[in-house]
C-alpha cells in the first residue's frame, strides 16, 4: 500500500479519503436512527455520533485495506 493517491498532482493520504467515505456513510446513518427515534434513548446525543464515526471509520479502514492487498 502506498499510503497516498495522486489526485492531479495532489498527493491525497489515503485515510482522508477513507475518512470522507465514513463521514458520507455516517451522514446516511444519522437520518436512520433519528427515523426511527433511536436518539431518544440515548444521553449524549454527539457523544454517540462521534463513537459511530469512530466505528464506521475503523471499519472502512479495515475493509479497504484489506481489499487493497487483495
Amino acid at each position: 500500500m502506498i499510503g497516498e493517491f495522486d489526485v492531479y498532482g495532489v498527493f491525497v493520504p489515503v485515510l482522508l479519503v477513507w475518512a470522507l467515505i465514513a463521514l458520507a456513510l455516517i451522514a446516511v446513518l444519522r437520518r436512520c436512527l433519528a427515523a426511527i427515534g433511536f436518539y431518544r434513548l440515548v444521553w449524549h446525543r454527539a457523544l454517540v455520533d462521534l463513537s459511530l464515526y469512530v466505528l464506521i471509520l475503523a471499519a472502512v479502514a479495515s475493509v479497504m485495506s484489506s481489499w487493497m492487498q487483495s
